[in-house]
């Protein structure tokens, strides 16, 4: 993709993601996704097949860029210890700092078709064995339990994560997401450690 088109494409992700948090995903027509990037409605056909390609588009990039950051910061952490607390923060500030991402990726995509939510686990998946490397870890550098179950423990930290996330979009977001790191992980440290 030229410079110009990728340009384009992040425009109409971006606006895809404010369209969808505003409006839900049944909601959001890709004409109003087009004005809200400022785009002919043809042009979204150019780089995406239909709606669902939006959707799985715009939660491939957002979710992309935040394991990126994970992976960044998971190898600078000097322990796995830290880098659970490094993730939880990130996990957390970032959600807290967009809100139209916490919407799309917490509320919008429950309510979305089967095949749709097929497509986009496809995508958490790396997040979850991000989880799992940090675990094992872990075990490795003995700070957690030998017979830890790695593979339960990940779905129950990204559990966590994923429902402190929606309990503060419905409560109203009345209080900061991100003061909730220190809670979360240390309430999940102290079933890790050996």
């Amino acid at each position: 993709m030229t410079s110009k088109k990728k340009e384009k494409y992040q425009l109409i992700v971006e606006a895809a993601l404010k369209v969808i948090a505003e409006h839900g995903y049944h909601n959001a027509q890709v004409s109003r996704i087009a004005k809200e990037a400022g785009v002919a409605d043809g042009t979204i056909y150019l780089y995406f097949k239909n709606k669902e390609d939006i959707l799985i588009s715009v939660f491939r990039e957002k979710l992309g860029e935040l394991i990126g950051r994970f992976h960044s910061s998971i190898s600078e952490s000097p322990t796995a210890e830290e880098a659970i607390r490094r993730m939880c923060r990130i996990h957390y500030s970032e959600l807290e700092n967009n809100v139209p991402l916490a919407y799309v990726t917490q509320i919008e995509l429950r309510q979305s078709n089967l095949e749709l939510r097929h497509a986009i686990g496809d995508v958490v998946k790396t997040y979850i064995h991000l989880i799992e490397q940090v675990l094992r870890r872990g075990v490795e550098e003995g700070s957690f339990r030998p017979d830890l179950d790695v593979k339960l423990t990940r779905l129950l930290l990204f559990g966590a994560m994923d429902e402190a996330v929606t309990s503060w979009l419905i409560s109203g977001r009345k209080y900061s997401l991100s003061d909730q790191v220190e809670g979360t992980v240390e309430f999940f440290l102290r079933g890790l450690k050996a």
